[in-house]
């Protein structure tokens, strides 16, 4: 039987959670039914290396970020032309938008979008990004499925405009052999140069508004004046001493020696199992990948109540509203003041519900489901 030929379409490969679940997806995709390549509209990046090491080839079309630029299009048309897909599946409102167009200039039949957004405030995104998804709405009758990583994701969207009936629901899926609870000491503890018994809070998130530091770094002024012996560890792209909004912000707050930005790292799935708990503090998510990777690492999470953060964690953590830094320190103490064995049955809890609802197989043959229903 001839394979499936499938081209994805992404805005951009750095490290972000939509380009993290298509190196995922990619990582467990049947190669004998489907041949898969990559294309970004922007650069190869730091995921699409890691595409790469798949044996997958991936494509950097070299575009600037921002208004699609109509030469880009006719550069990804000529070469769908070429590669003749059975399917595109887009990924991310500029690659879905400029993915339909070229798609139809080249005749492909096929074009899969994906929805990774469930909020559009214009207070904290990019007004192309706003004008973009609204372009879309109006074209989204003219593709085959439209996937959205999460309930909230598919309302916000459904209320946009967009074409319902081609709308279905993929969660993100975790890889529960990668994060898992880590039978090693604290390296993280050595690192950082800190006290063996104290504990560790951990966030990974970009340097992006929706994240809402600003939140995090309040309540954690809050939780430091009952725990001392509390250290949060931020990482993302951004996140580092030389983001001097942050650092004045961690100063101001006078927390300095509890707080610790240690950048972009690669090595999430042996950071995520050292935490204590985990803070998800953002104001706007659609599906958080990091919360299900640390519940993976049998770690509790404490998250706002914005997109599908709060069915992703479920009875396993403590749930708050956004913006709300007071309710998001008192949650980090209730966890906190937890005995040990309590903290424990939680943490277990919290991967037998990654395990029983978000394994990546379980997404990847969801997603191989939809495309061989197209064919």
């Amino acid at each position: 039987m001839e394979s499936i030929k499938l081209i994805h379409l992404i805005t951009g490969l750095n490290t972000g959670g939509a380009e993290m679940m298509l190196y995922r997806l990619l990582s467990k995709t049947d190669r004998q039914k489907f041949s898969v390549s990559v294309i970004s509209l922007t650069d190869v990046g730091p995921v699409g290396k890691k595409i790469e090491e798949l044996g997958i080839p991936v494509m950097g079309l070299g575009m600037k970020r921002g208004i699609p630029n109509p030469f880009f299009l006719f550069k990804l048309a000529k070469i769908l032309k070429r590669e003749k897909p059975d399917i595109i599946q887009t990924w991310m409102y500029h690659a879905d938008l400029i993915g339909l167009l070229a798609g139809r200039l080249a005749g492909v039949k096929n074009i899969v979008w994906g929805i990774h957004h469930s909020n559009l405030d214009p207070k904290i995104e990019k007004r192309q990004t706003i004008l973009v998804a609204k372009l879309c709405s109006k074209l989204s009758n003219l593709t085959s499925k439209i996937v959205c990583c999460s309930q909230a994701s598919l309302k916000c969207h459904k209320e946009l405009g967009y074409n319902y009936e081609n709308m279905v629901i993929i969660p993100n899926g975790f890889d529960l052999g990668l994060f898992q609870p880590s039978q090693h000491p604290k390296s993280l503890i050595r690192e950082l140069a800190l006290n063996k018994n104290c504990m560790l809070v951990g966030q990974a998130a970009r340097w992006h508004g929706q994240k809402d530091h600003y939140n995090l770094i309040k309540a954690a002024k809050l939780v430091v004046k009952v725990y001392p012996n509390v250290h949060f560890v931020l990482c993302g792209e951004g996140i580092n001493k030389e983001n001097e909004t942050l650092t004045a912000l961690i100063e101001k707050n006078d927390i300095q020696k509890n707080v610790h930005l240690i950048g972009r790292r690669n090595d999430i799935h042996k950071l995520m199992p050292q935490f204590d708990l985990y803070v998800s503090s953002s104001k706007g998510e659609a599906f958080p990948i990091v919360l299900g990777e640390a519940m993976a690492c049998e770690v509790p999470c404490v998250t706002t109540d914005v997109g599908d953060s709060a069915y992703i964690v479920g009875d396993t953590g403590f749930v708050v509203p956004p913006e709300n830094s007071q309710a998001l320190a008192e949650a980090i103490i209730r966890y906190l003041r937890l005995p040990e064995e309590e903290r424990k049955r939680m943490g277990k809890k919290a991967r037998q519900r990654v395990e029983d609802h978000f394994a990546l197989d379980l997404v990847v043959e969801n997603y191989e489901s939809i495309y061989q229903s197209l064919l």
